[in-house]
């Protein structure tokens, strides 16, 4: 029995012919092509139309995947943007408050000193709001716009433009771009001929 070794040392022994100059080595034979019946046709069709239906389905997937993401994303960073604004819509009336204490005590001469804690607690209270991104809106004197504007009533004068505010009554605001309150104001109008 002859001992055959699959070592490396064993197999640099073997000496490899090179293939002779001009001859190319032989490929491996082609099966002959198989005859296509027509049932083997129609159902390379169906095959077919099941892959372009499975890659569109695919694809649509893949675009309403990303557009989740984005609409998830986006939401997510509005809530944290306007994660305040309900407790800023609940303060708002606080500074109305504030705003009628310090016109009460403006009439009053007694009161300077309640008139003067009370100007620096608004004024306190006011600045913590406009950090936390919360600005009025000043109508006086524009053009009314009834995106930020709320027409109380109309006031005819000359004074004005037709159009313009006359008067603001109460105080709007808005929180990083996104109204909590329109302005009420009095609208001029020209007077009629």
């Amino acid at each position: 029995m002859e001992n055959k070794s699959t070592s490396p040392e064993a197999n640099e022994n073997i000496a490899v012919e090179p293939a002779p100059v001009g001859v190319e080595e032989q490929s491996p034979p082609v099966p002959a092509p198989v005859p296509l019946t027509p049932e083997a046709i129609e159902e390379l069709k169906e095959r077919a139309a099941k892959a372009g239906e499975y890659w569109d389905r695919l694809l649509r997937q893949t675009a309403d995947l990303e557009n989740y993401k984005k609409r998830a994303t986006r939401e997510r960073q509005e809530a944290v943007t306007y994660a305040n604004e309900s407790l800023l819509q609940k303060l708002v009336p606080t500074l109305d408050a504030f705003e009628m204490a310090l016109a009460a005590a403006q009439n009053d001469a007694s009161a300077s000193s309640l008139r003067t804690g009370i100007v620096m607690v608004s004024n306190q209270l006011k600045s913590t709001l406009a950090e936390a991104g919360l600005e009025e809106i000043d109508a006086t004197g524009k053009t009314f716009d009834p995106n930020s504007h709320e027409a109380v009533m109309q006031q005819e004068t000359t004074e004005f433009p037709d159009g313009h505010v006359v008067q603001q009554i109460r105080r709007g605001y808005k929180f990083r771009n996104r109204l909590i309150r329109p302005a009420g104001v009095v609208v001029a109008r020209n007077p009629v001929a």
